[in-house]
């Protein structure tokens, strides 16, 4: 029987990661894997796949409704070629769970494919192929991630009633899709085959989209999308879907219960995702879940049992691909007798649909309910030079600082790259920066991220130098 310091079960973001800092650290490091490819729901069906295809078809779009502007003129139609398309998206992901595998062999970490359950809490069971095999580890990190989530009274045939991973392999383009959730997941698939050609509707039972984020980035990202020919049908409460044929029918309730039905030839659905610990045998290591199927874990990310850690999806809080990157390295650490810290109010949120939204820290409503007194500070990208020169105008950077120490607490955009210009922010909030600090910061012109300067000096002085 093998025997290692530490088993990672799970080769997601945070798995993989993990693994490799548990071996920079010296640890005998094995990864458990139930599939042939690493890295998870996010190299897989996830991050990475859905990214490809937003950046392919926005080159799409913009040959046909933005090249001619520019003075390229493209004789004959545009036509697509969707299984072309999705080659190059599966090219990236092959590419990239490659990666992965070259990283795990270069620290010198053993990966065995199968499905890992627990024995008991130091000895894991790998199944594979109706053969198992056994491991022992000292120490075991959880890392197996999330699935998504549905309606109970929803029948996903997968065909045409379908989730994420299934909308990341079609081999057409919907006449009209629809989308319930107006959350992360279902705006960027959807923007992807609203580009493509396809009328989409998107049904959100809350009153607004992407809810969790701040109410000015809902209220624009609503209105671009809508110029962009995307429908909305907000506090709506979707009540039936059904197939017939190759037609789906959906009833719902809408803000004035009143009831009211859409037909498409797609639905996907979108509402979340949930912990995925199926198969893991928890109860035999002793493993506490909660009440949702997390797994119970303190602020080191410690289970109940002392040598098991759980990360990413599979525990509370956000369920992103760089929060699990965070904690699998603090567990590593912390099991090599680190002391390393997480500071969850600064880890970023991103929408990756064009123009992108992203923010970190504490939103208007948060500051709002909490009771803290707090400065605003706005600026429109429509005002830059950069912008203008790419095209690229709606959207608005927001920075909310404390009222009395100019501390900065949230900033929040959307607009041309900010899931790039987002880092200039979490930086700045590390170091606990102050609007006045972003404002007397030189940044270089032209560029999108003058917008960060403007904006604080809006929320310092109120004197922005371009509006």
């Amino acid at each position: 029987m093998s025997t290692y310091d530490v088993a990672v079960i799970g080769s997601g973001p945070g798995g993989y990661v993990a693994a490799i800092r548990c071996a920079q650290l010296g640890l005998k490091t094995a990864i458990i894997e139930k599939y042939s490819t690493l890295g998870g729901t996010c190299l897989n069906v996830g991050c990475i796949p859905s990214k490809a295809l937003l950046d392919s078809s926005h080159h799409f779009h913009d040959a046909i409704t933005h090249f001619e502007e520019h003075g390229i003129e493209i004789p004959g139609e545009v036509k697509l070629n969707l299984e072309k398309m999705m080659e190059r998206k599966s090219s990236v992901v092959s590419q990239t769970c490659d990666g992965v595998k070259f990283l795990m062999d270069k620290n010198k970490i053993d990966v065995i494919e199968g499905v890992g359950s627990f024995k008991d809490k130091t000895h894991i069971n790998i199944e594979k192929d109706g053969e198992t095999k056994t491991i022992e580890a000292k120490k075991t990190i959880i890392a197996t991630g999330s699935k998504p989530a549905n309606l109970p009274f929803i029948e996903l045939d997968k065909e045409r009633v379908i989730t994420s991973t299934e909308a990341l392999t079609l081999k057409e383009v919907p006449k009209h899709m629809i989308v319930i959730g107006g959350g992360v997941i279902g705006l960027e698939l959807g923007q992807v085959y609203r580009r493509l050609g396809a009328e989409v509707t998107v049904v959100e039972f809350l009153d607004r989209i992407i809810p969790t984020m701040d109410s000015a980035l809902s209220k624009e990202l609503q209105k671009v999308l809508k110029k962009q020919g995307v429908k909305f049908h907000t506090s709506t409460k979707v009540k039936s879907v059904e197939r017939k044929g190759d037609e789906i029918i959906i009833k719902a309730d809408d803000k004035k219960d009143k009831e009211i039905e859409l037909k498409g030839d797609y639905c996907l659905v979108s509402v979340g995702r949930r912990p995925y610990t199926d198969g893991l045998n928890a109860d035999a290591a002793g493993v506490e879940l909660d009440d949702k199927g997390r797994v119970k874990v303190n602020d080191h990310l410690q289970t109940n049992v002392e040598n098991i850690y759980a990360i990413g999806d599979v525990v509370r809080g956000a369920m992103l691909a760089h929060k699990a990157e965070e904690e699998g390295t603090m567990v590593a650490e912390l099991i090599a007798g680190q002391k390393p810290h997480i500071d969850y109010n600064l880890i970023p949120n991103v929408v990756y649909t064009w123009p992108e939204v992203a923010s970190v820290g504490k939103t208007e409503e948060q500051l709002k309910e909490e009771g803290v007194k707090y400065k605003e500070g706005k600026f429109p990208m429509r005002a830059l030079g950069r912008s203008r020169a790419s095209g690229d105008i709606d959207g608005l950077i927001k920075i909310l600082a404390d009222e009395k120490t100019d501390e900065v607490l949230g900033v929040h955009m959307i607009g041309a790259r900010t899931a790039d210009l987002i880092a200039e922010a979490v930086t700045a909030m590390e170091f606990r920066a102050s609007a006045e600090d972003i404002s007397r910061m030189s940044h270089a012109h032209p560029t999108y991220a003058e917008a960060v300067k403007e904006a604080a000096l809006a929320a310092t002085e109120n004197r922005p130098l371009h509006i």
